[in-house]
């Protein structure tokens, strides 16, 4: 029988790859999302999920790569092929709660690696970082030595040069002994790669990182840990980024946002549909629009007062389902424990609380209740599926616990950013008052009476009625 040059070559670097056992570990659960089964664990499940014995392709899936996956079938079938696709970003997880599930874990690369790294040198593995432009890897290599002491580096090479002959490419990988190898060449070379060659690799974990290497090498600047934690690095990186990241973060992530809309909005009733397709179009495009507003309150807070930027309260959302409501923080930071203090100073009659003069009220706060900027990062809590945009304030359970039973009626639908309350006067307006029009509201709710409560809100915020 015949063969070519590079069939040989493939059967010779094929066979110290075949599998040793049956040592794979139980798989960990997943949830489909935009077609793809993602894997929904914690990280650490993950990271020792990823470490078990066997081997295993993982990918990663943020709003840019489900774009091109949109458009690019070979793609496709490359991630739907690796044996963990792990959510990366915000766009993926407000995909899956548009779908009414909550991923666990945000499992972004650039979090999730080097804390595989560090537990791969615990265990004494070693890595190849195969991509970047030339000297990317080396200086990747370096940067992970100093922050991981005594991670072993099998080998590097870079995705430009060093790619161009594949079989060296393979050569010097397997060549290297490397237990786990990172291919940072985008998306979605580096996944089509991995789906034609990893039965040829010797590293039993491969994983397609994207712009790891360059994060590393210090090539992109990475935001600081608290943009990270508030989960809004991607305003961040627009933020720095502006003419290269615009496509992807304002046009690439409204196009992801609408395609994940449409399968939310898959067998929704006529009413409930139009509503809540006038939340995703409102409150997506005012994600994308208003991201470098989000960026400059969020400076603006850090460095007006310690502690982090977003706050989380826990509120009551429809048929009195708990959910994390999201603000700018506009207190400090002993706000809730000296709360119970000033209950007796309440301005506003009734159960639910608010002083004209809190003293917990930071100086940018007070700003920001003035002009209900506050309340903005709540569009993301629309786009969860937890809020509409117009709806009855969120309460709290304490609030939801001393409600008279009449009043519970306002639970049947979701909670909003606007509303009747918050256009006619919100904290001049009493409790009982107040009641009545989340009932009206909730019973006579319409497209049209929520687009008129929306032209509203900008003339109750340029008043600043009751905002306090």
């Amino acid at each position: 029988m015949k063969h070519t040059a590079d069939t040989e070559f493939r059967s010779a670097i094929a066979a110290p790859v075949a599998p040793t056992g049956p040592d794979h570990p139980e798989p960990l659960p997943t949830l489909t999302v935009m077609g793809l089964p993602l894997v929904d664990a914690s990280a650490e499940d993950t990271i020792r999920a990823i470490l078990a014995p066997g081997r295993r392709t993982i990918a990663f899936l943020n709003a840019h790569c489900a774009n091109v996956m949109a458009r690019d079938t070979a793609y496709g079938d490359a991630l739907q092929r690796a044996d963990m696709v792990l959510p990366d970003g915000i766009g993926v997880e407000l995909a899956a709660r548009m779908n009414g599930h909550q991923l666990t874990a945000n499992l972004n690369g650039t979090d999730l690696v080097p804390a595989l790294l560090a537990r791969a040198q615990e265990q004494g593995l070693s890595v190849f970082l195969f991509g970047g432009t030339p000297g990317t890897a080396e200086t990747a290599a370096q940067r992970l030595q100093a922050d991981i002491p005594g991670l072993k580096i099998a080998g590097t090479r870079d995705g430009y040069g060093g790619a161009q002959d594949e079989m060296a490419a393979l050569s010097a990988i397997n060549a290297s002994g490397a237990d786990i190898l990172l291919v940072a060449m985008g998306v979605p070379r580096q996944d089509l790669w991995l789906a034609q060659n990893a039965h040829l690799l010797s590293p039993r974990i491969q994983l397609g990182v994207g712009a790891l290497l360059d994060f590393l090498a210090g090539n992109v600047r990475r935001a600081p840990l608290a943009v990270r934690k508030a989960k809004a690095e991607w305003a961040w990186r627009l933020a720095m980024e502006p003419r290269r990241m615009a496509r992807r973060y304002l046009i690439g992530n409204f196009t992801f946002l609408a395609r994940a809309a449409r399968v939310a909005l898959r067998g929704i009733p006529a009413e409930a549909y139009r509503k809540r397709a006038l939340d995703l179009l409102l409150a997506g495009s005012a994600a994308l629009l208003l991201a470098p507003l989000f960026l400059m309150i969020a400076l603006a807070i850090r460095l007006d007062s310690p502690g982090p930027a977003f706050y989380r309260q826990t509120r009551v959302g429809r048929n009195g389902k708990p959910f994390q409501v999201l603000k700018f923080r506009s207190m400090y930071r002993d706000a809730e424990a000296r709360r119970a203090a000033l209950l007796e100073g309440s301005d506003r009659q009734g159960i639910c609380f608010k002083s004209r003069n809190d003293p917990r009220i930071t100086r940018v706060g007070r700003w920001l209740r003035r002009s209900s900027l506050d309340e903005l990062p709540q569009i993301l809590n629309v786009l969860r599926g937890e809020m509409s945009v117009v709806g009855p304030r969120p309460a709290l359970p304490q609030e939801v616990a001393a409600f008279p039973e009449a009043a519970l009626g306002r639970l049947a639908v979701r909670p909003g950013i606007t509303g009747l309350w918050q256009v006619s006067g919100r904290a001049d307006v009493g409790f009982d008052k107040m009641i009545d029009m989340d009932l009206a509201y909730a019973q006579n709710r319409s497209t049209l009476l929520d687009l008129v409560l929306i032209a509203l809100t900008f003339r109750a915020i340029l008043s600043g009625r009751g905002a306090y």
